[in-house]
Order: structure tokens, then sequence, then C-alpha cells
């Protein structure tokens, strides 16, 4: 019998908790504290896998564009238990900064690397969080990472991701499939932006999304490489500096098909075979590094290639006799222009706690 028929009666139990929850707050029964200062809030509707991290990114950069100073607010999934609120200092102009993933969370660490002038703070509390981000590191604006189920804190702009090559199904909900809540939740989405269009057609995914939402802007995003940064000097290369006849890849991430389908469009056959898939957020042992190592020799492969976020999953000191390379992206919107007028806009429509163009 096929497992997800199985699990089909736990995810109606899941389904009518979400909608309990959801109830619980829309009817104030649950609390929703609201920060001093604007939050943009970006998430999803599944566990992972849509190009949430970028996008945090490029929101954060849109915010600072606009003049204002942005914090990021992160749980910090699966980092060192006992961890507490630990706020990330914004470097100099011009520095670096990095910080532990194990402490901090892979994806805090890899936006903490991308976005040196951008104070972090993590905790479970997001509340907490951004009170230390406003006093600490007087933010002027939050972003909100994945924050679309985070009903305990109060949101100016909910931006919600989709990923252009994996369908909505209301069936497919937690444990029988990867999404956190059924598609209705979309009516609280403010903008969509659907990821990974260089890899699959929209038209299907917009459609459910104006059923429930008519008025949504929707924006298309597609996934950039930048740079291949080799993992154990750190020495850049633009992506045109190689031409492998194959490659391994391999990575920890919600949708590792999607991962390796843009390798390929990016240039680089991967090897029958060399294509390995970790659970998400999966940090690599010695051994597993040494064991896709030699998979990848026997398959005459030129190097491996894995994501910036698994690179920060890579035990420390790690010695390979193959080149191991981070694909150091960049999300790219379409609309880019329309977008950001579109957040000012719905930022300046607030509660007027935001004065746009002005540092505190």
């Amino acid at each position: 019998m096929n497992t997800v028929y199985l699990l089909e009666p736990l995810a109606l139990a899941f389904r009518l908790g979400v909608a309990i929850r959801s109830f619980a707050y829309r009817e104030g029964w649950r609390k929703t504290r609201r920060l001093r200062q604007p939050v943009v809030s970006v998430g999803n509707l599944t566990v992972g896998g849509t190009g949430k991290t970028p996008l945090v990114a490029l929101v954060a950069r849109t915010l600072a564009k606009m003049g204002l100073r942005p914090a990021i607010l992160a749980r910090g999934y699966r980092r060192r238990r006992g961890a507490g609120l630990i706020g990330l200092e914004p470097s100099v102009p011009g520095g670096e900064r990095t910080a532990d993933p194990r402490a901090v969370g892979d994806e805090p660490a890899l936006l903490a690397r991308l976005l040196p002038e951008v104070p972090i703070v993590v905790s479970a509390d997001r509340y907490r969080a951004g009170r230390l981000a406003e006093d600490r590191f007087a933010a002027s604006a939050h972003v909100l990472d994945d924050g679309f189920q985070h009903l305990k804190l109060a949101r100016d702009v909910d931006i919600v991701a989709l990923d252009a090559t994996r369908r909505l199904s209301d069936w497919a909900l937690l444990p029988a499939g990867p999404q956190r809540e059924p598609c209705s939740a979309l009516a609280r989405a403010d903008l969509v932006v659907v990821t990974r269009t260089e890899l699959a057609g929209s038209l299907q995914l917009e459609s459910r999304v104006r059923g429930i939402s008519p008025g949504v802007p929707i924006f298309h995003a597609r996934t950039k490489l930048c740079l291949l940064v080799d993992v154990a000097t750190g020495k850049r290369h633009p992506p045109s500096a190689f031409k492998w006849e194959a490659v391994g890849v391999f990575c920890g991430i919600g949708n590792p098909l999607a991962f390796f389908c843009d390798v390929v469009s990016w240039g680089f056959p991967i090897a029958v075979g060399c294509d390995f898939a970790f659970p998400d957020h999966h940090v690599y042992t010695h051994a597993e590094l040494r064991r896709l190592e030699s998979q990848a020799i026997e398959s005459d492969v030129g190097a491996l290639l894995t994501t910036e976020k698994d690179a920060m999953n890579l035990p420390a000191g790690a010695v390979t006799r193959l080149p191991v390379y981070a694909c150091a992206i960049e999300l790219e919107i379409t609309e880019a222009h329309e977008f950001e007028r579109e957040l000012a806009s719905r930022l300046a429509a607030g509660d007027g706690r935001l004065t746009m163009g002005k540092r505190p």
C-alpha cells in the first residue's frame, strides 16, 4: 500500500490543527505582538526548497536601497540546543562576517556572509529578536525569515515564495506531503514570488493563486549562478572559468532535483549516478564526504558542486582529492522595479511608523 495513503489521516488531523490555530489568532484568542518598526515576512507554504533564503537576501537589499536599516529575524532551524538569543553584529562597510552554523543555523550563517552589513538576530522568539534589533542595532525595518506561519508576530507585508517546479495540493499537507498549510492560506499573502521560472512554466500555479487571491501581485524569479567558490580555499571563480566534461553534485535542501536541474542549465553535465541528495539541513561527516568523493572519482568527474548552504554544513578542515565548489547564486526578479515599487507602496501605506528614505 502507498505510504501516502497511510499518512492521509494524520494529514487531515494536521490540517484541522492548522485551521484551529489560524482561527485563534484571527479572532484574537491568541496574542499577536507588534514591533515598533515595520516587518516584512518572507515565507512559503512548504517545509523548504522554494528559494526562500536568496529571496530574504534580495528583500533585505531592497529595503536598504530604500534608505532603511533592515535587520533579519531568524529562527535558526536545527542549530545547537541551548544557544539562546544571538545577535550578529554588522561588519564595517566592505568587511566580511562569518558565523558558526552550528550555533546560529546554516541559513542565518549563510545570510551573515552574504549580507555582512545587515544585523541578524537568531531566536525562536522573533518578537524578542526584533526588540533587540531595534534597541542594539537601531533597525528601522525587519525581514522575518520563514515567517508566513509565525503568526505570533504582526507583519506589515507578507511575501510568499512558490516554486514553479512544484504543484500545490491540499492533499499534500504534512506528513503526507511537504505543505505546512492548505492552499487557502495564500489569501493572507500580500505579494507572491514564483521562483525557479527558468526550470518550469508557472501558468498553472498562477491560476491556482488567482483562484484563491484574485488581486495579489505575482512576480517571477530565476536563479542566477554568480560564482563558484572553492570550499577548501575560499577562492572565487567566475562560472565561465571551468568547462568540465562531467561533475558530481550533492545537496541537502528541500528540493534537490531543482538544484540538479540548475547545474545542468548552467552548463555543467552531471555524471550518471553522481547526483547525491540528503535530507534538508543535513550536516555532513568526514566519512560521508569521503564516500561521495570516491564515487565521483570512479565516475571520472572533474569536481563536486554543492549549494552555499550545504557548504556551511561540511566538516571543518575536510581535505578532499577532488575540488569541491559551492554555487554562489542570486535571485533575479523579472519585474524588479515593479517589485520594489509594490513593496515600498505597501510599507508606506502601513500605520505611519515608516518614513521612507530616512534612517533613524
